[in-house]
């Protein structure tokens, strides 16, 4: 493999790893502060940012050794408002930045596997962007958001509010087998 394809990899990897832990780590607090459905929102992204970082890096099987990652990351956690804008910013910089790039190079490279997994996560990472929007725009004005079941798909991370469709978009992997993330019911 190339090694500007490799090391793009690797970045992504450990940017995809740190942002399924945040959004873990975010799903806790907005529990905490009774947004539930946000809580929600950040568990299902978590899911689908584990599946892109474990598609990155079943694309470096052929390394032996240790490697740095180089990888764009919010720190310092807070309530939930703060989160969202952390999720944003991360969402954001793989949109418009990092994903665009490392995209270009491995197509530049003939790297072909390097060049899915990237197209996975660049065209969810759009989708991620867009809910964390509606979360902070309903957290800004007080209340939880209106969420209906969140789908994920177990292949490529596709993400998508509502039914999830007969086949994914990104990678047709079947509707039977994507991940569901139910909306709770009052009680």
């Amino acid at each position: 493999m190339k090694q500007m394809t490799e090391q793009n990899l690797i970045n992504a990897f450990g940017g995809e790893s740190q942002a399924h832990m945040r959004y873990k780590h975010f799903a806790v607090q907005a529990d905490k502060e009774n947004l539930h459905n946000v809580a929600r929102l950040f568990t299902a992204i978590a899911r689908a940012e584990y599946i892109h970082a474990c598609d990155h890096y079943g694309e470096l099987s052929h390394l032996n050794e240790g490697r740095v990652a180089n990888s764009m990351a919010a720190f310092g956690p807070g309530d939930t408002k703060k989160n969202l804008g952390h999720a944003i910013a991360g969402e954001t910089f793989e949109v418009e930045e990092m994903y665009p790039v490392f995209l270009e190079t491995a197509r530049f490279q003939g790297e072909q596997g390097a060049e899915r997994t990237f197209r996975w996560a660049y065209q969810t990472e759009m989708v991620h962007k867009r809910l964390f929007e509606k979360a902070l725009e309903s957290v800004e004005q007080g209340k939880d958001m209106r969420l209906f079941a969140v789908q994920i798909c177990p292949v490529c991370g596709y993400t998508q509010e509502g039914e999830a469709p007969d086949k994914c978009p990104l990678c047709d992997a079947v509707k039977e087998d994507f991940i569901t993330f139910a909306e709770k019911l009052a009680v």
